[in-house]
């Protein structure tokens, strides 16, 4: 896997193609207007005639990775039919030289990690400036990746490109992807049966994930839980 590296100038890199094929999959359609408008105009700036195409459905997306070549997909983790994570995983597993950035409203130091395992050259947050932004494009786009200096430590640099997942990076309970997952709708107020339809699973396994949840964390109500995953910004 190509390393993570933080950069705040971009170096001498390959030159991109002039015209581009970008995805954009979010779930918020004004977001998804003003980064489409921000990534024509500087790529025009920078030589570069983008086809930008939207989507705010993960099963959409998977679609149009399916029926065709992208030079970059820019994910969010939280599309409503279906966890981020697995997306991720799917269209790296359909396009496995797939180029993805995830611009993602969960903190990095929860799935900056978790993200780039699953194949993702880089991880922002929505709080992310535009030259930070425009950065990490841009190095992607040259067959780069990117994380910011200010975002992950040098230690934790070096840990997303050498150790292998643990699902104890900070946070200490040990949850597995898929227990965040139910943690997060959890978080959210979802009813059982809510979270095993969004899920695809039974409610009986949804209900031993949150069985789970309260074992690993020490708690015994779900409103504790919701603190918690209010406390850790899981939501």
């Amino acid at each position: 896997m190509r390393d993570i590296i933080a950069v705040n100038v971009l170096d001498e890199s390959p030159t991109v193609k002039s015209t581009l094929k970008i995805l954009l999959a979010d779930d918020h359609a004004l977001l998804r207007r003003g980064l489409k408008e921000f990534l024509q105009d500087f790529l025009a700036e920078d030589g570069q005639t983008p086809y930008i195409a939207e989507t705010g459905s993960a099963q959409h997306a998977i679609e149009q990775i399916r029926a065709a070549a992208w030079d970059l997909v820019i994910l969010d983790l939280n599309l409503p039919d279906m966890p981020g994570l697995e997306v991720l995983r799917i269209l790296k597993s359909v396009q496995p030289a797939l180029p993805v950035l995830v611009v993602s409203i969960y903190s990095e130091e929860h799935y900056a990690t978790r993200a780039v395992r699953a194949g993702a050259l880089g991880y922002l947050t929505k709080e992310t400036g535009p030259e930070e932004l425009r950065a990490a494009v841009s190095r992607i786009l040259r067959g780069g990746s990117y994380a910011p200096s200010s975002q992950i430590d040098p230690q934790q640099q070096d840990a997303l490109s050498t150790r292998p997942v643990t699902y104890t990076d900070r946070l200490p309970a040990g949850l597995s992807d898929r227990e965040i997952e139910v943690l997060q709708w959890i978080a959210q107020g979802r009813r059982l049966t809510e979270i095993a339809e969004h899920l695809n699973l039974s409610i009986k396994t949804v209900s031993t994930y949150r069985s789970r949840l309260l074992i690993k964390l020490g708690m015994r109500t779900t409103a504790e839980l919701i603190r918690y995953a209010l406390d850790q910004q899981l939501v």
